[in-house]
């Protein structure tokens, strides 16, 4: 059956009828008068999501039921397709949290909103700074026979991995793993010139969270950040919070990548949507605070965050100056196609899949708020008072 939405097209202000199920079948102007419109846009893609709603994606112990009850608020954000993320942990906890998330993929009546997983780690910086908040010890070189492992228990979902180039190991194992397909991310890293080079050389084609996860001091160059930042080939990924980049970095990277290769994340962890407070995120405590940073409670380093998608579109017409065609299109197109998603990378087109949120804008403070979230041409979600 199919759905019929009235509203302004975000990509270019036009009053359209947007007509859809699974796939979207027609895009119209709407002639009539409709008074006060919402927005329509297709919905968000997030390429790195930890956990939400107190639900964790690294324990291999989350009740599937909590990871559909996450998924449901991750709706409410506008996201309707993410790839689960799952970091550096020993080996047995990451097979086990992989297998995991691949059964509720599988049993869940949300689990289609799971695009693929992304693997963030092991195979990362083991030097402080660049591995962030993962583990280092846990740490260790790229092994294609793990990542094989992790396809086996995924049932091939793995979509992407990030690691670290300093390795000696990192350019066969981009190149075996983009032969299948793979998104290879340069990220947690502390790689020289020549070794960032050879990655994208092997396949790389994404930064992931460019400008953190780094070292506090760099050399004034060269520098990691400036090497992926000046190579064309790679796109980047950015936490757009207000916590993790200033504003100042955000312009600046955004030109130097051009926004064609910019997408934004919101490495969400389980404290995501949750209560300020304390935490553990696998083995590590952490804490939610009332800024909404969340950080290791010894050493005050990041770990994560909690941001949500539609608060990041905000932030970025608020921090970067971006238009909302813009940010619409930095949640939405972009990932897509940075993270190969089939059927999302045109936008409100016909033919690509029935993926649309349907949302408000304060003109003062450029806050959204989502009113409805469909995905796949199925409500999933509909704001307490919004219209039909």
């Amino acid at each position: 059956m199919s759905v019929n939405c009235i509203g302004i097209d975000s990509s270019n202000g036009s009053l359209i009828e947007v007509r859809f199920s699974a796939a979207i079948e027609g895009v119209d102007p709407w002639l009539g008068t409709v008074e006060d419109p919402p927005y329509l846009a297709p919905g968000f893609i997030d390429l790195q999501v930890n956990g939400f709603a107190g639900v964790d994606f690294n324990s291999p112990d989350a009740p599937i039921e909590e990871i559909g009850r996450a998924i449901r608020r991750l709706f409410s954000s506008g996201v309707t397709r993410f790839f689960p993320t799952v970091i550096t942990g020993a080996p047995e906890d990451m097979l086990a949290a992989i297998r995991n998330l691949a059964r509720a993929r599988e049993a869940l009546p949300e689990g289609g909103a799971m695009e693929g997983i992304h693997v963030e780690g092991p195979f990362i910086s083991p030097l402080e700074g660049a591995r962030g908040a993962h583990p280092a010890r846990w740490t260790r070189p790229p092994d294609l026979e793990e990542f094989r492992r992790w396809q086996d228990a995924a049932q091939g979902a793995v979509r992407m991995v990030t690691l670290s180039p300093e390795w000696p190991e990192a350019p066969r194992f981009i190149e075996a793993v983009t032969r299948e397909g793979v998104v290879a991310a340069i990220g947690h890293t502390a790689a020289n010139t020549q070794q960032i080079a050879d990655a994208v050389a092997a396949g790389a084609t994404l930064s992931t969270h460019l400008g953190n996860g780094a070292q506090s001091m760099l050399p004034r160059h060269p520098n990691y950040i400036w090497d992926q930042m000046a190579e064309d080939r790679l796109a980047a990924s950015f936490i757009v919070d207000g916590i993790h980049l200033p504003p100042n970095f955000l312009k600046v990277a955004f030109r130097a990548k051009g926004l064609e290769r910019c997408v934004l994340i919101t490495d969400a962890v389980m404290p995501a949507g949750c209560e300020p407070g304390p935490y553990m995120l696998g083995e590590m405590e952490v804490q939610l605070h009332s800024d909404g940073s969340v950080r290791l409670r010894s050493g005050n380093t990041l770990a994560g965050s909690a941001l949500m998608m539609h608060q990041g579109v905000s932030n970025l017409m608020r921090l970067a100056g971006l238009s909302l065609r813009d940010a619409i299109t930095l949640a939405t197109r972009n990932p897509a196609r940075v993270g190969r998603v089939h059927n999302r990378q045109r936008g409100l087109v016909p033919g690509d899949r029935g993926d649309l949120i349907q949302f408000r804008i304060d003109p003062e403070t450029k806050a959204l708020r989502i009113e409805k979230t469909w995905l796949s041409g199925r409500e999933v979600y509909s704001a307490p008072g919004s219209k039909a």
